[in-house]
């Protein structure tokens, strides 16, 4: 356990190779510490009202009745704007009659719906006050730039117990499980739970990286095993932004289906009719391998590289077309809402 705590040290705080141990770990504990401490007022508690009426049989006298019940929820938020814009996930607030906010201070606010995307499962709040109110917003990161190995902090509301922070190390970056239209997961080991939704993952500088969205359980239990999943940030602000400007997030999009089971890359199975790659001249047949000269592995490296920018931003694409290369450049645009598929909801952390 000595030497685990002598490498966390070194590494974390760059101590040379005879600097005292218990200093390096001090070293780094202070600097988590002082990433919470800089993070924790932009977090919010999360909770929601609705109600749904229950239907009871009364056997005996043959008759039903309706009996309404009032449901609440919590979940976790993070604000993003200093006049008050928090961004959480779809599924804490999704079916809410009633939103509230309680700041790390404990002030409570209620809250306003501003729009959901319920395929990256993300939704955007708006604190109701009176007066100009400045709030303390978190600092962005740069998920792109986040490595497989480093340190990170999961910040929530798990069971109700408000401003829980958890360590862990960022386990793999890319992943996709099968739950939503698109996925770029940020797996963690840090521990997440339910109440952690909508809560960020922050770098070791108190920047927020991602979301916290999903968990993986095994069997009957429900709580943490060491597996949970985060929004990257570079997309959740991008899809928050595309809510408060427009309403909606304007997804960018230029019309193809692929099959990345191709040997020399990702082959288009479809062009959409007026897409933007029909516009471009891309045809069925034509083999995917690179963009923005990257080298494309599979479908989603396709995907993610699109979504990657803002819509009307060019793409460039090196194709394989009857064995020869050319190069084209797609315009993106905002995909057509009748192009988007419903999700499956996802496990609620």
């Amino acid at each position: 356990m000595r030497k685990e705590w002598i490498g966390i040290g070194l590494m974390a705080v760059g101590l040379s190779a005879g600097a005292a141990v218990p200093g390096g770990a001090r070293m780094f504990g202070n600097q988590i510490a002082d990433a919470v401490e800089k993070v924790m007022p932009s977090i919010v508690v999360i909770r929601t009202e609705s109600r749904q009426d229950r239907f009871v049989q009364d056997w005996f006298f043959g008759m039903t009745y309706r009996v309404p019940e009032r449901l609440v929820g919590q979940g976790s938020g993070v604000i993003i704007r200093k006049d008050g814009y928090i961004l959480t996930n779809n599924h804490v607030i999704d079916g809410a009659s009633e939103v509230s906010v309680v700041l790390n201070d404990g002030t409570k606010y209620a809250a306003d719906l501003v729009g959901v995307e319920p395929h990256t499962d993300l939704a955007v709040l708006k604190v109701r006050t009176e007066g100009e109110t400045e709030f303390p917003v978190i600092a962005e990161g740069d998920s792109d730039q986040l490595r497989v190995g480093e340190f990170v902090i999961a910040i929530g509301s798990p069971f109700s117990l408000a401003s829980s922070v958890t360590l862990g190390i960022v386990s793999q970056k890319g992943r996709s499980i099968g739950l939503l239209p698109y996925e770029d997961f940020i797996q963690t080991d840090a521990a997440v739970n339910q109440g952690n939704s909508g809560g960020p993952l922050v770098d070791v500088d108190g920047r927020m990286v991602g979301v916290n969205t999903v968990i993986q359980t095994a069997g009957m239990s429900q709580g943490n095993i060491g597996i949970s999943f985060a929004i990257p940030a570079n997309l959740a602000m991008r899809v928050a932004e595309s809510i408060i400007d427009h309403g909606r997030w304007e997804r960018p999009w230029i019309g193809i289906l692929m099959n990345d089971e191709h040997p020399d890359g990702i082959e288009i199975m479809e062009v959409i009719q007026n897409s933007p790659a029909q516009i471009a001249g891309l045809s069925l047949g034509d083999v995917i391998t690179q963009v923005d000269g990257e080298r494309v592995v599979t479908a989603r490296d396709v995907q993610r590289a699109v979504l990657n920018r803002a819509t009307g931003e060019a793409a460039d694409l090196t194709l394989l077309r009857d064995g020869q290369t050319i190069h084209m450049t797609i315009m993106t645009e905002p995909m057509p809402t009748t192009q988007i598929y419903p999700p499956r909801l996802p496990p609620r952390p």
